[in-house]
């Protein structure tokens, strides 16, 4: 019974992928799935346990439980990094003499046009972080 519904799960899941490979799947794809997965190992582990299979039915709570957690599981946002100086200030658009006010404010400027909230890009604003964090930690 058990690997009846493992097994129609990975079915469902290859069929329902369209059998691309997993670490092509999407963030959100991904949690849906997980989420699934989860909630049949548990269904799987307490109907094994209720017929005396404890060691199966706490393996599969166990699974599930993981796949749980692996659901929730949030991706971390890009990390960007600014080679030298000169391109944090042509990032920021500030010259070689621009003291904490005037990168903070040239900061807030771009950052207001590049912000994800604002249709801008993660990226961007990793990039537009990273320049100001790097020159203000050379004048502090």
């Amino acid at each position: 019974m058990i690997y009846l519904l493992l097994f129609g799960a990975v079915f469902a899941l290859l069929v329902w992928t369209g059998r691309r490979a997993m670490p092509s799947l999407k963030i959100r794809d991904w949690r849906i799935v997980s989420g699934g997965l989860s909630a049949l190992a548990f269904l799987g582990g307490v109907a094994a346990a209720t017929r005396g299979g404890w060691l199966i039915g706490g393996g599969l709570i166990a699974v599930g439980a993981v796949l749980a957690l692996g659901a929730r599981r949030r991706p971390a946002g890009p990390r960007a990094s600014v080679s030298s100086d000169s391109e944090a200030r042509a990032i920021l658009g500030v010259g070689p003499d621009a003291d904490e006010a005037e990168i903070r404010a040239a900061h807030s400027r771009l950052i207001r046009m590049a912000h994800p909230d604002r249709g801008g890009t993660t990226g961007l604003a990793a990039q537009l972080n990273a320049a100001r964090d790097q020159l203000l930690g050379r004048l502090g």
